[in-house]
């Protein structure tokens, strides 16, 4: 059950309104040719995620996969035993299609969607993948449906974070971080998620220094990070922990910019790289080959080359692989130049279909194997008569 961060703080609880904001994004069917605000972009973009147990999660991605397809639906879907979790993109009927089908799978009923919007597709194509974990941390036995921190809605976070006491860690990654954050967040720098664990016990001691307990409060891209963060640190033992309901997205959808505790521009997992207040598409562009987020001085660097290098990754890539990257930006913007998209829209299915052959080629193997061995064990049987 959510428990209101008022009840567990009531000493700040007095400082704060006595309201919440609930943002409703409208979703239109027939979306302005040419785009005046951040509404008025042709294509809706839904993040999501839910902690449920399905029993048996690998059938459930044919039928997803298939209607996702079949409503011109592009993104990442991920589904675990623990629930499902991504990002996907479309029309407004394809996202509606889409959702209404995620919310008849068990427990989905109810599930947390955040919209915005984007002036063009930002996935190349659609991947549902079978994953361990929705969000990977490498611990085993937690289970954000029993134990998380208190969630406190973006209307009331300001308040949080202006209480000194207040310690505010960024669970994301170092590069996402580099983009934006919260004033005065701690940054763990950490490459994976799967390192913050260990980052969180290592410095355990300074966050409980000189015998103070700890007002723990993190933040995440949409929440789903966060649910296991918290649910980590209390099963270490900290209990007075705290999360951003709805994570930047909701807080940037819903707090006013001249309001905003919000430093920067939020790290986003699709082509339109991030997006500022209002959920409107940021102005950062990516590298392509580490993936990081580059501001205007990183493409003014001698280091840049784009596709191939930037300021964040080039004294860690060797020769071949600027030339691999190369070669591939070459490709890119002759497919480009076609009306093509690069990759291929369907590598799922090719992938697929390559699968099943090498199965279809080991099973052939194996028949002629054991023909074979049937015929030597028929020749020798011969010679023994």
């Amino acid at each position: 059950m959510r428990r209101g961060w008022r009840a567990a703080m009531p000493e700040l609880a007095c400082n704060c309104p006595n309201w919440m904001v609930v943002a409703v994004t409208e979703m239109k069917t027939a979306p302005a040719p040419q785009a005046e605000t951040t509404q008025d972009l042709p294509f809706c973009v839904a993040a999501l995620y839910r902690f449920t147990p399905f029993e048996n999660f690998e059938a459930l991605r044919a039928p997803l996969r298939a209607v996702c397809e079949a409503n011109g639906v592009k993104g990442i879907l991920l589904l675990a035993h623990e629930g499902i979790n991504g990002t996907i993109a479309g029309t407004d009927n394809g996202i509606a299609a889409v959702l209404a089908h995620i919310r008849a799978l068990p427990g989905c009923a109810d599930i947390e969607v955040k919209f915005s919007r984007a002036p063009t597709m930002p996935f190349l194509r659609m991947k549902v993948r079978l994953k361990k974990e929705i969000v990977t941390m490498g611990v085993p036995g937690l289970d954000p449906r029993s134990d998380v921190g208190t969630y406190v809605p973006p209307a009331e976070w300001n308040a949080l974070l202006e209480d000194p006491n207040t310690i505010l860690i960024d669970t994301r990654n170092d590069y996402e971080v580099v983009a934006g954050t919260f004033k005065g967040a701690i940054d763990p720098r950490t490459k994976s998620f799967r390192e913050f664990p260990d980052w969180f016990r290592q410095h355990r001691a300074e966050l409980i220094a000189e015998g103070r307990t700890p007002r723990i409060a993190m933040f995440c891209t949409g929440g789903i990070r966060c649910e296991k963060a918290t649910a980590f640190v209390k099963a270490e033992g900290l209990d007075d922990v705290y999360h951003l309901q709805g994570g930047i997205l909701k807080y940037l959808e819903t707090v006013p910019e001249e309001k905003s505790l919000w430093e920067g521009e939020c790290f986003v997992f699709d082509q339109r790289v991030t997006v500022k207040h209002g959920l409107e598409p940021g102005s950062l562009t990516l590298c392509h080959a580490c993936r990081a987020p580059l501001t205007e001085e990183d493409l003014a660097s001698p280091l840049y080359e784009e596709g191939i290098s930037c300021p964040h990754c080039h004294a860690e890539r060797t020769d071949k692989q600027r030339a691999r990257y190369a070669e591939r930006e070459r490709q890119s913007l002759l497919a480009e130049e076609r009306g093509e998209v690069h990759l291929g829209a369907k590598m799922d299915e090719v992938r697929a279909r390559k699968h099943q052959e090498r199965r279809a080629e080991a099973a052939r193997q194996k028949i002629l194997r054991e023909a074979e061995e049937q015929r030597v064990q028929e020749v020798l049987s011969r010679l023994q008569d």
